[in-house]
């Protein structure tokens, strides 16, 4: 048996984690080659059940909500799984958050427990940031924290060695469990249903205040089963996830569809290049997955050293617009020929769409694929509403079980993001063709209006792209006094090489429309992004306002 019996919409985490220990328990299921440690499915399932046991201890009920701050460290791992084998909502935080970041998040969502790690950068930065947000944690005991700004928090678990006041340490956690039976895991276990909420994850916060996604059992599980399937994961795979566990990419796409498929989920703790190049060479990986910006910074590496590769088939490619150019070195350097290409968002579980393995590179190039099983998808006229024919240009809804159950205390924007018929708005422009296969056109507030020209800022950063001495180039509108809104260009260069801002012009005289070429072009090192690695738009945007306002 090369893949798990597991049935979308009757399963919950905690079953699939029973399945894999029955009928693949002596696989390994976990990974990391660059801290050296390894876990079977078997040996997964009792930690697992050693940290729900302990989180029960703690008093913890179902549907409670557990925050975990830290990056892709095995405890991680660990809470997610052991969270959903007792029924408590794993909420989890974004790595770059700092003290009112973490305030709205921990307040908003009503966490009752937090785990944490000391820090990513720096070894004491989240304790710091901590502190600030809840200065009385350091005077309690632990269990009993009393903090007027967070009334809900009452436990803060430490992912370190060393006894810090006011705070258990995971080993305290694992201890207290102890005192929890089987019979009493068993039962808690099997009175959780697959359409409880048990992930609550917060938008990036690209724009405005980041909302909680309430995601079920049945929107992760469906959804991860599908994509696994799209990329034909088994027992025979690892899977490279240098991407973030707080985001859906991470737990859904990463780790979960590993569960699903029993593949092999192999983590990087902190991106880096040489982190990821190491962990696919040393383990033979045959899927590896990603942002753009991730792939960039691989193929740097790997034309510095050579490694070996060869294992990789397939993966995901996703979180923002995926380059023509890109996509087409990881098929052929990578050899990653089944690469595919997922589009989605939060609410959606992630997974909306996501091109097939033997998809040409033409489809694998300019669409997104097309919908995943039992998701419906739809092009619709952003102002009426109304349904659009192939290939005419619109709004992307989708509708099925991959749809969140609703924003978290916001019953207004879930109203907004999920109509009376049950499409979710995706805010995304989109064109669908005849065969059902979408490509993604930008966001409906990206789109540039110049002089009452609509102009689509992925168009002009694909153009541009084939320039060969750019490495990678994002479009933003910028105010005009005369147009209303004007083009800028933030580019990235390749190591070695330079270009001008005439180059860039020359370049795109005669080859695009005179209202498209850009007014403003600057060169930059980097982009701002958020931990997930999506690219900040708004931050260029605001960053050209300042500069020209200066100016």
């Amino acid at each position: 048996m090369d893949k798990p019996n597991i049935t979308a919409g009757k399963a919950t985490i905690g079953n699939i984690v029973d399945i894999l220990a029955q009928d693949f328990g002596d696989k390994v299921g976990m990974a990391y080659h660059d801290l050296g440690l390894s876990k079977t499915f078997k040996e997964l399932r009792e930690i697992f059940d050693s940290v729900a046991k302990g989180l029960m201890a703690m008093g913890i009920e179902r549907g409670e909500k557990v925050a975990i701050w830290a990056n892709n460290v095995p405890e991680w791992i660990y809470t997610h799984y052991g969270s959903a084998r007792m029924g408590a909502v794993l909420v989890t935080v974004n790595t770059n958050y700092r003290s009112s970041e973490l305030e709205y998040l921990l307040q908003q969502s009503d966490t009752t427990t937090l785990i944490l790690i000391g820090g990513v950068r720096q070894p004491d930065e989240y304790l710091k940031v901590l502190d600030k947000v809840c200065p009385t944690i350091s005077r309690s005991q632990p269990g009993k924290i009393s903090c007027e700004k967070l009334p809900f928090l009452k436990n803060v678990i430490y992912l370190g060695k060393e006894k810090l006041p006011g705070m258990y340490s995971w080993d305290d956690m694992l201890e207290m469990g102890k005192a929890i039976s089987d019979r009493e895991l068993k039962e808690r276990l099997d009175s959780l249903e697959p359409d409880d909420v048990i992930n609550m994850q917060y938008t990036s916060g690209t724009t405005g205040f980041p909302k909680g996604v309430m995601l079920t059992h049945t929107n992760v599980v469906g959804n991860a089963l599908s994509m696994a399937e799209r990329m034909d994961l088994g027992a025979k795979d690892t899977v490279c996830i240098p991407v973030p566990f707080f985001h859906c990419f991470g737990c859904v796409i990463g780790t979960l569809t590993c569960m699903v498929s029993a593949a092999t989920m192999a983590p990087v703790v902190s991106f880096t290049a040489p982190g990821v190049m190491r962990t696919v060479e040393g383990l033979e990986c045959t899927s590896i997955l990603g942002v753009p910006t991730m792939f960039i910074a691989e193929f740097e590496e790997m034309d510095k050293k050579g490694y070996n590769v060869s294992s990789l088939r397939t993966g995901v490619m996703a979180g923002s617009t995926c380059p023509i150019e890109l996509m087409k070195r990881v098929i052929a350097d990578m050899g990653a020929k089944e690469m595919t290409i997922v589009y989605g968002q939060t609410e959606s579980s992630p997974g909306i769409t996501q091109t097939l393995r033997d998809d040409s590179l033409e489809l694998k190039t300019s669409t997104v694929g097309k919908a995943l099983p039992n998701v419906e998808v739809k092009i619709v006229d952003p102002l009426t509403g109304e349904e659009l024919p192939p290939n005419v240009q619109g709004e992307l809804c989708s509708r099925g079980y991959h749809v969140m159950k609703g924003y978290y205390k916001m019953p207004e924007a879930t109203t907004k993001a999920i109509d009376a018929d049950k499409w979710l708005h995706t805010g995304d422009l989109a064109t669908m063709d005849e065969n059902g296969y979408c490509k993604i056109t930008g966001r409906i507030k990206d789109m540039i209006i110049r002089g009452g020209e609509n102009i689509y800022p992925r168009e002009i950063e694909e153009f541009l792209y084939t320039l060969p001495k750019i490495k990678d180039i994002q479009v933003v509108g910028v105010a005009s006094e005369k147009y209303g809104e004007e083009v800028a260009a933030f580019i990235t260069v390749k190591p070695g090489e330079n270009v001008t801002k005439d180059e860039v012009l020359a370049f795109c005289k005669d080859q695009i429309s005179f209202h498209k070429i850009p007014q403003h072009i600057y060169f930059v090192d980097e982009y701002p992004t958020t931990a997930s690695g999506k690219i900040q738009k708004y931050k260029l945007r605001e960053m050209a306002q300042q500069d020209l306002g200066t100016r």
